[in-house]
């Protein structure tokens, strides 16, 4: 019995030793938050960041991690560069002042082997608010051409643009903003 006692402490010991967090940098190519909302009623817009950069660090067995995304801002595309330049003023994302927007995090929820929530804090045009991101899809495997271990993850949000003081044209230019963020990763 002692013996059986000493194998399991010495296989507990080891499965321990191979828990170790694992650091995937931010893919900005393959990362572009996008943002939808409803205009006067007649559509949904939907626009995106062009630039995105961060890490994420991942322990699948202990089922903990920790995120930080860097948004810039400035790269808003809405496919207009008018508009672009109307969603960058003082009204609405306010460039000039915060060129940056971030998340993180470090409260991730599982089911199973699978992330399926985060909760962290973002932080737009100088205010931070909580926010919980539903994840949709998630998947980790070696990358096919990077020969590196890689992440992936589709993340949904709703805010209310007048939280971060960019109320402007609320409630004709809806007030809710559906944020969606598909993200790929690549371990270092």
């Amino acid at each position: 019995m002692k013996h059986i006692t000493l194998f399991a402490f010495a296989a507990m010991f080891s499965s321990a030793a191979l828990a170790v967090p694992e650091t995937y940098l931010i893919d900005g190519a393959h990362t572009l938050p996008r943002f939808s909302y409803s205009h006067f009623g007649y559509s949904n817009q939907l626009s995106r960041f062009d630039k995105t950069a961060g890490k994420i660090v991942l322990d699948r067995q202990a089922k903990t991690g920790t995120i930080d995304v860097i948004v810039d801002t400035t790269s808003v595309n809405t496919g207009n560069a008018l508009f672009n330049d109307h969603i960058q003023n003082e009204d609405f994302l306010d460039t000039s002042k915060h060129p940056t927007m971030t998340f993180s995090a470090n409260k991730l929820k599982f089911a199973g082997e699978n992330v399926v929530a985060v909760d962290g804090t973002l932080t737009l045009k100088g205010i931070s608010k909580p926010l919980t991101l539903t994840v949709t899809s998630f998947q980790c495997m070696p990358h096919p051409m990077l020969k590196k271990d890689a992440c992936g993850a589709n993340a949904t949000a709703v805010i209310k643009r007048t939280d971060f003081n960019m109320g402007k044209y609320a409630p004709n230019v809806g007030d809710e903003v559906t944020i969606t963020i598909p993200v790929e990763a690549v371990k270092e």
